[in-house]
């Protein structure tokens, strides 16, 4: 399907870094932020992704799809823990290129396939799975309510979607939504909001979990983390690049900060 020029130039930005992820210097940050070396781009701590496999009952014989799933985190680690089956999705083959990688290190390669498809329109029949996941995935995309609607087609009776997003904060002045907008992912903004979006997708909401001070604390540490090794990732990414990458970290970490942005987890169910 076609899409709009900016969310082809975000794909393409994650497959640029994927070329990348498991150079030493990243491998490094990665373990120090979210305590994981899989090359992932999402927020998903360690800590966060053992609090996914219990809401969403992971065990042997249930089949989790991982949308926006990259390299691999936390659906490898998911399916390594708990014994589930897992389905990987996503957009730039490179990250999952990686991910099959790491599915056969691991001793996964039988549980877990990857498949290069796009969310809003998944290549699965109806029903095709117990659980779904994606971690900071759906405020990258530009059409939510037909992702909603593909998970609900794809998702079993009982079954269990979980999942984070980055939004802006309610009540904001002008100037203040303005500057949310322009230090958040780059399909932040929403007409409706994530509940009643769910709600006209057929989703039932059980749970909503607060995670914006985790996602500060993660902020401030990749920014130590990445300023520490400039030279290295000058190396990988180049000054220019680098230096792109470190403003917009520093915008996320003062939008943050000033209660601009926030990070939550919803936990739904069909109905």
């Amino acid at each position: 399907m076609s899409r709009s020029a900016k969310e082809q130039a975000l794909f393409d930005r994650f497959a640029g870094y994927y070329s990348h992820a498991a150079t030493p210097a990243l491998v490094e940050i990665e373990r120090a932020v979210c305590g994981c070396d899989y090359g992932g781009t999402s927020w998903t701590t360690r800590n966060e992704a053992n609090r996914l496999a219990e809401m969403l009952a992971l065990a042997p014989g249930r089949h989790l799809l991982d949308i926006g799933a990259g390299s691999g985190w936390p659906a490898l680690y998911l399916a390594r823990i708990t014994g589930c089956d897992a389905t990987l999705l996503d957009v730039p083959v490179e990250g999952l290129v990686l991910a099959a990688r790491r599915a056969a290190a691991d001793g996964l390669d039988r549980s877990c396939r990857c498949v290069a498809g796009d969310a809003i329109a998944l290549p699965f029949k109806g029903g095709s799975f117990h659980a779904l996941g994606h971690s900071d995935v759906l405020c990258c995309l530009e059409a939510k309510p037909g992702v909603l609607n593909e998970c609900r087609r794809v998702i079993r009776d009982g079954g269990r979607m979980v999942f984070t997003v980055i939004s802006i904060a309610p009540g904001l002045s002008s100037a203040a939504y303005a500057r949310a907008v322009e230090a958040g992912p780059p399909f932040k903004e929403t007409t409706d909001a994530y509940t009643e979006l769910l709600r006209r997708s057929g989703w039932h909401l059980i749970s909503r979990l607060d995670l914006t001070a985790e996602y500060a604390a993660s902020l401030h540490a990749m920014l130590r983390e990445e300023e520490a090794r400039h030279e290295r990732l000058a190396s990988i990414f180049g000054e220019a690049e680098l230096a792109e990458r470190v403003a917009r970290r520093r915008n996320a970490v003062e939008a943050v900060d000033e209660g601009l942005l926030r990070r939550e987890l919803f936990q739904v169910v069909p109905f």
